[in-house]
């Protein structure tokens, strides 16, 4: 497996200010694994449960009694099978000279959130593993990277057919068996339609009438089968920023899934070559670049945004970091240019910086506040540089 050093410098942090950290992400995003690792290279005594083995399961018949006595480093693995174990936390975690930190790992959902927030306000910290991104696989990557997706076991497969028939395989099994777990009881059908729709909207505003007239179903339905999405960390929405420009703005939010292999695999595109031909290619770059700005940027999708107006200037990414308005426009070209939508939002908005991500290593100054960074290059040496 890609040792994930920053991440595990993350959960380190958070357990010295934390007496209860949640690792939360998608089934088969490497939690346990890193987990493992954080167990591997931690310093006394560490013990470890996963909620899936019949045997640890059958020690948690009395969770008090299983967890009590424990000091240093405890890992509970597919923490929503233990219902109350929340409550339980609060009150080992409230002992004066709490022995104990607990790590938690489980896939994020409202029933798990709504518990942990509810029994651990301000005792908890959550950090989310995302699919593997190029500051994981090295930028020479980029390529399989987007087209294969960052889920390890389709990354890292033999082939490209190996790769596709995993992500297949998950499509079917996510929708079967981890979101009723997540306590969404939707017919699997119906969420498998819903999800190929999210797909052919990916990079584009969401419009919940129309998905819900091609479902049969109401606009609200569709937005809740959207939030479910969102929660089970398969979708994020981008939201609309909104200025006192006297300028018609859009409103709805962008939806993006947050796995590119996981959209080309919901579009039946099981190489780059396929993907190259497909016309949401250019779409699914801009995802997948997104998702690089944020991380080389250092910033919170919280505050991440895109900016539109009913006029057509529009800026894909609008980033709030360092005190600094930041613009970041995804062009899957060798030859980008300055456009009207740059002229305005630097105009309109009082961006201090505009970064043009294209394929490749190159940067080129397209104005004294826009440059054109090839986005192995931004990842590498970031943005600023």
């Amino acid at each position: 497996m890609i040792p994930r050093p920053h991440h595990e410098a993350v959960i380190q942090r958070l357990l010295a200010q934390f007496p209860v950290v949640g690792l939360v992400g998608a089934r088969q995003v490497g939690k346990t694994t890193l987990a493992r690792g954080l167990a591997a290279r931690a310093r006394g005594p560490v013990t470890i449960f996963d909620l899936e083995d019949p045997t640890d399961m059958a020690s948690f018949a009395d969770p008090k009694l299983a967890l009590e006595s424990l000091e240093g480093l405890v890992i509970i693995d597919e923490v929503q099978h233990s219902e109350g174990l929340f409550r339980l936390l609060r009150v080992l975690v409230d002992r004066s000279a709490n022995p104990a930190r607990f790590l938690v790992l489980g896939s994020a959902g409202p029933e798990l959130l709504r518990q942990s927030s509810e029994s651990l306000a301000g005792r908890i910290a959550y950090h989310e593993l995302p699919p593997f991104g190029v500051e994981d696989t090295g930028p020479e990557s980029i390529d399989r990277l987007w087209s294969r997706g960052g889920f390890p076991l389709s990354f890292l497969a033999a082939d490209d057919t190996e790769a596709a028939r995993w992500r297949k395989s998950f499509i079917r099994t996510f929708l079967e068996r981890d979101l009723p777990q997540l306590g969404i009881r939707t017919p699997t059908a119906t969420m498998r339609r819903f999800w190929t729709m999210v797909a052919h909207y990916h990079g584009n505003r969401w419009n919940a009438a129309e998905v819900a007239r091609s479902l049969g179903v109401s606009a609200p339905t569709a937005n809740a089968y959207l939030d479910a999405m969102v929660d089970a960390l398969m979708v994020r929405k981008l939201t609309p920023w909104f200025e006192n420009i006297g300028k018609r703005q859009v409103k709805a939010p962008k939806v993006y899934l947050t796995d590119t292999g996981l959209l080309h695999a919901l579009l039946t595109l099981d190489t780059r070559s396929a993907v190259l031909g497909h016309p949401k290619s250019g779409a699914s770059w801009e995802g997948f670049a997104i998702r690089e700005a944020v991380r080389v940027l250092s910033a919170d999708w919280e505050n991440c945004y895109y900016w539109a107006t009913h006029r057509g200037a529009e800026i894909d990414l609008l980033v709030f970091s360092g005190g600094r308005r930041i613009g970041v426009e995804c062009k899957r070209t060798s030859a980008p240019g300055m456009t009207r939508s740059m002229h305005s939002a630097l105009a309109d908005l009082g961006l201090d910086r505009i970064f043009v991500l294209i394929p490749g290593r190159d940067r080129l100054r397209l104005h004294e506040r826009v440059d054109a960074v090839g986005l192995a290059r931004a990842c590498s040496e970031g943005l600023d540089a």
